[in-house]
């Protein structure tokens, strides 16, 4: 049986939550870990799907306060053992209960070019032109909530 919890920042929750976005988002792009990111988290909402029966740490994601209106989603991330079987929709889907919660009115994201769907499917659309963090060519995407 799989939960969504909220992860305290520094936690050792959060320290495998750092390790699976960079195994999964960061790794493949041939990019570094930049532990100097890790102080800003500290404001950030940390969330994570587990499953309760061996408490293994399945995907997980965090929100970004920008400004009182707009919060961002960032970093989704599913073990790649998992994915395809609904884990980040649930995440996501969490996130913006949360944030709605909060008081934000639009959630955004930079998502890159290849889950652009998966998010058009969610109620999200494309804003703007491409960005491009690092070589790689993303797509901003909003929601109102």
């Amino acid at each position: 049986m799989r939960e969504i919890v909220e992860v305290e920042y520094g936690s050792s929750r959060y320290d495998e939550l750092l390790r699976l976005r960079y195994r999964v988002l960061l790794e493949p792009l041939g990019f570094d870990f930049l532990d100097e990111h890790r102080a800003k988290e500290a404001n950030y909402l940390h969330i994570a799907c587990i499953e309760k029966l061996d408490d293994a740490l399945l995907g997980g994601c965090m929100l970004a306060p920008i400004d009182n209106e707009l919060i961002r989603l960032m970093q989704v991330a599913v073990d790649s053992k998992y994915q395809g079987e609904g884990i980040g929709h649930d995440l996501v889907k969490y996130a913006e209960k949360r944030a709605k919660e909060a008081g934000y009115s639009k959630i955004e994201m930079h998502a890159m070019l290849s889950v652009v769907d998966f998010y058009e499917k969610m109620g999200y659309h494309q804003e703007g032109d491409l960005l491009e963090e690092k070589g790689v060519s993303l797509a901003k995407m909003v929601k109102a909530l």
